[in-house]
């Protein structure tokens, strides 16, 4: 917890004011048994009634300032305690939101909502404790000592043989605990993670009836934590007793030895009442001291847990600002790139290179793990590539400062992502500053309007978290506008057509045309309908470039690729395919040199 104590110097003067505070109310509170001793000795003794009024006073007025004392001290540990648990929050987010995404897999996303609640408020709860407490408790303790010891230093060895019990008991009881306090958070991460699956998940959790399954998963866990947090308060409720059986012993002792000294000087009952009131303060001390030892442990494996996060070092690393002078013509170059993931053993991609320029669309197709997506994760550095170049605009992508990379590019992912709002902010979400009309626009080119304009209010209409209230469709059209939105050098559309009909698919490419000319598109599809009309099309086969060229140029040359369209063509459409690819061929053999190929497309072909 000491590494987090940072957190604590924005507020040194409140510390300050509550260390004052809590000092006054001991030296207030201590102060009152040795009055009490004085109005027995000098006052109901003697009988001198004047002088227990004007003790009396005092010690009313005294009260009354450890009451004040004691409220802001109060006062001040929990604003100081939370303002605290709220910057360590704050800065734990700014660090997960800056993570990549391989960033967040090495902690899981259940387990970082976990140290971003539970831990942190663990920690909060402990520092509110030590704030009160473990400057209360030590002075109490020791000043209590010193003055038991003046008043009746006979009976001072009572007080040695109640705090050894105390502490004792207390290293006991953490021995007991404190191995299983990390078992426990690990249980709640667990708890989080499957709570979390299913909530996500609950549709095919639905679909393949396995409810029954799933609360299997989830009771395993859930019996295992509350065996562990069993034991843990078994342990703890031990305190109790033990606690009771020092303290009414040592009450025990005190009044046996007292009355065996009274009884050779009456005169000595004051002192053993402020002694009993002294060893009384004592004994609380070492309770509230070891109640802050026994929360301790579990504070600090949470602060461990936030440790971690806000220590973990980003496999990407970004320039405080961009060097080199990006080119005004956009433009995305891969020069031998290879990526592969942390101890993985194979290649994702391997010696990936093409140029794609502005005003055409570049398009990448392949099976299923081919590492299509990998690739278009490399240009907005969402992974950093393990070998080979990646230019943009020219300049290679590890020299640009984070922000004016990310202004360059308008990502659409392959699962649409909607922010808790409204349309408006999400399309916005890119661009806040961006007009009304560009918004429109951008919704325009996505295909969205149509259905934006049917809601009762348009654009200012709610968007639920996750975007649960709208269809698969328009989730991934508005997405595409929150893209268009941002006018971008460059478009990366990760499979972001496949919710669209074809009807849909074929609108939005056409009118993506017009803001396109002056920025590079770069599209990964699973459809050939969705790609056929790009310039350049990237084939992908288990992380090779097995095929590069235009469509019709692909016909001739790939097999792969002759694979994928055969796979998605009637059996006539395909012919028709291959005599059109090898007419162009021949064609552009008779007008041009081998080595310059018009890489015109033919007039456009539409699947049936």
């Amino acid at each position: 917890m000491l590494k987090l104590f940072k957190y604590l110097r924005p507020y040194w003067w409140q510390v300050i004011i509550l260390i004052a505070a809590t000092a006054l109310q001991v030296w207030t509170t201590l102060r009152l048994p040795a009055l009490m001793a004085h109005i027995i000795n000098d006052g109901i003794v003697p009988g001198n009634t004047d002088y227990i009024w004007q003790v009396g006073i005092r010690m009313v007025g005294l009260a009354i300032l450890s009451a004040i004392a004691s409220l802001i001290s109060s006062y001040f540990s929990a604003r100081v305690g939370t303002s605290y648990a709220r910057d360590i929050r704050a800065a734990i987010f700014t660090k997960i939101i800056n993570f990549n995404i391989l960033d967040v897999k090495d902690f899981s996303t259940a387990s970082l909502l976990t140290r971003t609640t539970n831990d942190i408020n663990q920690v909060q709860a402990v520092t509110i404790m030590m704030l009160s407490m473990m400057i209360r408790s030590p002075l109490f303790c020791i000043i209590s000592i010193v003055m038991a010891v003046q008043t009746a230093p006979d009976m001072s060895w009572i007080i040695l043989v109640g705090a050894a019990a105390i502490l004792g008991s207390v290293i006991l009881i953490m021995a007991l605990v404190m191995p299983k306090f990390k078992i426990f958070q690990t249980l709640v991460d667990k708890i989080t993670l499957i709570t979390r699956e299913n909530l996500t998940g609950l549709r095919v959790v639905r679909a393949f009836n396995n409810e029954e399954l799933e609360k299997k998963k989830f009771t395993k866990t859930n019996d295992k934590l509350t065996k562990l947090l069993i034991y843990i308060d078994r342990i703890l409720e031990l305190q109790n007793p033990l606690i009771n059986i020092i303290f009414n012993g040592t009450t025990l002792l005190c009044s046996w030895i007292g009355i065996s000294l009274l009884s050779k000087d009456f005169a000595y009952l004051g002192n053993m009442t402020a002694f009993a009131q002294y060893v009384t303060h004592v004994m609380l001390s070492f309770l509230m001291m070891s109640m802050l030892f026994v929360m301790l442990p579990r504070a600090n494996v949470s602060a461990h847990r936030i440790n971690e996060v806000l220590n973990k070092t980003s496999k990407i690393i970004w320039p405080n600002k961009t060097s080199g002078m990006p080119e005004k013509t956009p433009s995305v170059e891969f020069k031998n790139v290879d990526f592969s993931y942390p101890a993985a053993e194979e290649k994702v991609l391997d010696n990936i290179s093409f140029k794609a320029v502005a005003g055409e669309t570049t398009a990448f197709i392949g099976s299923t793990g081919s590492g299509k997506s990998t690739l278009i994760n490399l240009v907005p550095r969402f992974y950093e590539a393990t070998g080979g170049e990646i230019l943009i605009n020219g300049i290679p992508i590890q020299n640009y400062e984070k922000k004016d990379l990310i202004a360059r590019i308008g990502f659409v992912p392959q699962r649409g992502v909607l922010f808790a709002g409204t349309i408006k902010s999400n399309i916005k979400f890119g661009a806040p500053e961006a007009s009304d009309e560009a918004m429109r626009k951008a919704a325009r080119i996505a295909q969205a309007e149509n259905f934006i304009d049917k809601l009762p209010n348009k654009y200012n209409s709610h968007i639920a978290q996750g975007g649960t209230n709208v269809s698969g469709g328009q989730k991934q059209r508005l997405s595409i506008a929150r893209a268009i939105c941002k006018e971008p050098d460059i478009y990366v559309f990760d499979d972001a057509f496949s919710a669209l009909d074809m009807k849909t698919d074929a609108k939005l490419r056409n009118a993506l045309k017009d803001i396109t000319a002056n920025a590079v598109v770069l599209i990964v599809a699973q459809r050939v309908s969705t790609i056929k009309d790009a310039e350049q099309i990237v084939v992908l086969d288990s992380g090779h470039i097995v095929g590069k060229g235009t469509h019709l140029e692909l016909l001739n040359k790939c097999k792969v690729y002759q694979e994928i369209v055969k796979s998605q063509l009637s059996d006539k459409e395909y012919d028709t395919e291959i005599k059109m690819a090898k007419k162009y061929q021949k064609d552009s053999k008779i007008s041009k040199p081998a080595n310059q190929i018009d890489r015109q497309m033919p007039g456009k072909v539409e699947y049936a």
